[in-house]
């Protein structure tokens, strides 16, 4: 007997109840649906009495790739219905799609995504048929808005083919509604592979069925080109296919988690099915006329929770537009966009600013009203899944159910830990560790906020949360321990930030503060891969600094001389650099790329022996620098001065022969000046106040300022006293000192660097001043000399 095929929608009302229907009808041998062919052997672990919705998720990781997706099931679901239903009617009952780590679901995150999200087009003409705004309303409107009157839920010759040639019952409507949605389109190579193993296990089935019938159901998407598959001529099948195995060496599993009606709403960026599932929840349970009431109860509750008014004129107001729109629109009920609508009428009174969210499909878009949000919301439910207590776990659960439970952080109460002390310390490396696989649960308040923080206390505050049972679930993708799966979460994160030092920065400190003693070696490796692609000096010269202070001094933490931070200093040393020789062009100051080769310098200092570059060769790059015109003037002054700390080590050729003096003189334009000089002191200021040398730089600064006009000096203020805020308070009053020493006076150092006002304030007026005088007398509008009194015209002044 040939296959029935049930084209449908996951997660409708409408299509759940055909399904139902269907099976009781049909009584069928066997029950075949779109789902993980590798969990048919644990169908029984579904049905065990969960609390919808629950949700199968599917992890995979090799070498070369690592994916995750989620195939949910609501009470509503029409898979779930043909699982509970085909076992209720003795029907042999499999999924029959491919695995979820096949690379035909590369890059798909929801297995039963909907497949029209694919083709707009076709979408868009039919919605322009029907006049509705979204894909969502042409759905109810066709297919959930009918099921008082019997349209969508049975009636006269709605039987499994849908009626007779000119019937319309819903079987037919959804195949014609599939039909122009797949029309002549050719599917891409990832469902043609999931097409043609799923007509695989229709042929197989068929064949064993004898004459008993075959029901199957998947996504209205793939009905039409199973079918035609299925049907094909072909060798007759030798028993049921098998089930692809992961390649050797690849890590994957399934298992259940709990979900959430937010999870599953379309409001929240969930790529399937329908919106605002509680109220189609209600509608599955107790039809349009409970539903409707069940959602404007909702929206009134949570509105008044929240402190909106919401009159009884308003409520009676919404459902007489509920009625005109349902009537106006053919619907024996009020539907949910009908009573939204209705809704949206009587309560909100501003201008919108963007249409109504249920005009269009997606999530909400920020800034939307709140009443509109409540709305949604409300429609949405706050339903969560829960497993029964026999549903298999993966190993990482027990773990951190241990591990919690012998530290006493399973008490539910807010945590102080001392860092300092080594229990408080490896209850932090656990609590990281949750954080960076997020798993919710306890929340840090207080704690350092980098890896040279001077902190040593940290606060965790508890944040109970339903979905915390689902999120330790899933992140059993990642290691059976909780050590292991933090590291491979942390590698994870390094390879996604590729370039990104600022980005790789972070999960260095995370990869402390987990206790990166005892990460694996895969984190050193894609820590390493990053920082060395790292193109931004910046974000790369903090994290070399945290590093470094880390490698160095940390006792904290317990990772000073750790191989880890070793290996990521040795690595962005070399990368900063040669990303810093690269740089041209002008510009103000770069305090990042300043700091990035203060960094470099410091491990020059304090850890060469970790380095593959040596200070010899460093020294040479920075010389280059420092006498490249086409560079910017701050990144030259920090060469120069990179040389000077290194000069004793290994001159560099070129500006080992150079004073400070000297390359003071060859940066003297007001334009670059104090560019030179910021760099300059960003790495060594010793050059300034050290006053070695035949020349000292403070005396040739000095004169080199004094003979700027007073326009030069105006242009060159800013960036000079930019530079000069790089020296303490103590040093800037030394300086003051050797100036009022060098002019032969006397006075307070200290009261000459205190003035009334900004001083380029002061320089600014008395250039102001200067230039209104010079003006003045250009003019002739000036005193005399010798007179006392202002030219005058005949009518006064002039």
């Amino acid at each position: 007997m040939a296959a029935t095929f049930l084209g449908v929608r996951h997660h409708s009302p409408a299509c759940a109840r055909l399904v139902a229907r269907t099976i009781e009808e049909l009584r069928p041998a066997h029950v075949l649906i779109e789902g993980p062919a590798d969990l048919s052997g644990r169908l029984d672990e579904l049905l065990l009495g969960h609390e919808l919705p629950v949700a199968v998720f599917s992890h995979y990781r090799d070498e070369e790739r690592s994916a995750t997706s989620w195939a949910p099931f609501c009470a509503y679901s029409p898979e779930w219905v043909a699982l509970t239903a085909g076992r209720a009617a003795g029907a042999e009952v499999r999924f029959i799609d491919l695995p979820a780590w096949h690379p035909a679901f590369d890059g798909r995150t929801n297995r039963y995504a909907d497949a029209e999200a694919r083709y707009t087009e076709a979408s868009a003409l039919l919605c322009r048929r029907f006049e509705v705004d979204s894909v969502d309303a042409l759905w109810d409107r066709l297919f959930e808005a009918g099921e008082e009157a019997g349209q969508a839920y049975g009636g006269p010759g709605d039987g499994p083919t849908g009626g007779g040639p000119e019937g319309d019952g819903p079987a037919r409507r959804l195949e014609a509604y599939f039909d122009v949605l797949r029309g002549d389109a050719e599917a891409d190579e990832g469902d043609r592979a999931r097409e043609a193993y799923m007509a695989s296990w229709v042929r197989a089935a068929v064949a064993a069925a004898g004459d008993r019938p075959v029901l199957v159901v998947t996504g209205g998407f793939h009905r039409p080109a199973l079918r035609a598959l299925a049907q094909a001529d072909g060798p007759a099948p030798d028993g049921w296919p098998e089930v692809p195995a992961p390649p050797p060496g690849a890590v994957g599993g399934s298992f259940l988690v709990p979900y959430s009606f937010r999870q599953l709403d379309a409001f929240s960026g969930y790529q399937s099915g329908m919106p605002s599932p509680a109220y189609y929840q209600q509608l599955w349970e107790e039809g349009p006329r409970a539903a409707g009431e069940g959602l404007v109860r909702a929206v009134t509750g949570r509105l008044r929770d929240r402190g909106h008014p919401v009159s009884t004129a308003a409520l009676i107001a919404a459902r007489s537009t509920a009625l005109g729109l349902a009537a106006l629109r053919g619907h024996p009920e009020p539907t949910r966009l009908d009573l939204l609508d209705g809704l949206a009428g009587a309560l909100i009174t501003d201008a919108l600013d963007e249409p109504l969210p249920w005009t269009r499909r997606g999530p909400l878009s920020p800034g939307a009203h709140p009443v509109v949000v409540e709305m949604v919301a409300a429609c949405g439910g706050d339903r969560v899944g829960r497993l029964h207590p026999d549903t298999p776990v993966p190993p990482l659960v027990h773990d951190v159910e241990a591990r919690l439970t012998g530290l006493g952080l399973d008490t539910g109460r807010p945590v102080s830990l001392r860092l300092t002390d080594p229990a408080d310390l490896n209850r932090s490396q656990v609590l990281h560790r949750l954080r960076v696989l997020g798993v919710p649960g306890f929340e840090r308040v207080a704690g350092p906020a980098h890896g040279t923080d001077p902190v040593f206390t940290e606060r965790w505050e508890p944040r109970t949360t339903a979905l915390r049972e689902a999120a330790l679930i899933e992140a059993g993708s990642f290691g059976a321990t909780l050590a292991e799966a933090a590291a491979v979460a942390l590698g994870d994160r390094a390879r996604a930030a590729g370039a990104e030092a600022e980005a790789l920065a972070g999960v260095l400190f995370d990869a402390v503060v987990c206790g990166a003693a005892d990460l694996s070696g895969r984190l050193v490796a894609e820590l390493g891969a990053g920082l060395g692609r790292a193109t931004a000096l910046g974000p790369l010269g903090e994290a070399l600094g945290t590093a470094l202070g880390l490698w160095r001094h940390d006792r904290v933490y317990g990772v000073a001389r750790d191989p880890l931070l070793a290996a990521a200093v040795d690595t962005a040393v070399g990368r900063v650099l040669w990303l810093a020789e690269g740089v041209r062009g002008a510009g103000a100051p770069d305090h990042g790329r300043l700091r990035a080769l203060a960094a470099v310098r410091d491990a020059l200092l304090h850890a060469e022996g970790l380095l593959s570059v040596s200070r010899a060769t460093a020294a040479g790059i920075c010389g280059r620098i420092s006498t490249d015109r086409s560079a910017p003037a701050d990144l030259r002054g920090a060469a120069f001065g990179l040389c000077r700390v290194l000069a004793e080590a290994a001159p560099a050729p070129g500006a080992a022969s150079r004073t400070a003096a000297d390359a003071a003189r060859a940066a003297a334009g007001p334009q670059e000046l104090g560019d030179w000089l910021a760099g300059l002191f960003a790495l060594a200021r010793a050059e300034l106040t050290g006053g070695g040398g035949p020349e000292p730089l403070i005396d040739v600064l000095d004169e080199l300022v004094g003979a700027m006009t007073e326009t030069d000096f105006l242009v060159g203020l800013p960036a000079l006293r930019q530079a000069f805020a790089y020296f303490p308070p103590r040093e800037r009053e030394q300086i003051a000192a050797r100036l009022i020493e060098r002019r032969g006076l006397r006075g307070s150092a200290r009261s000459l660097l205190r003035t009334t006002a900004d001083p380029l304030l002061i320089a600014r007026a008395r250039a102001l001043e200067d230039h209104v005088e010079r003006t003045l007398d250009r003019y002739g509008l000036g005193s005399p000399a010798g007179h006392g009194t202002v030219p005058t015209t005949a009518g006064g002044p002039a």
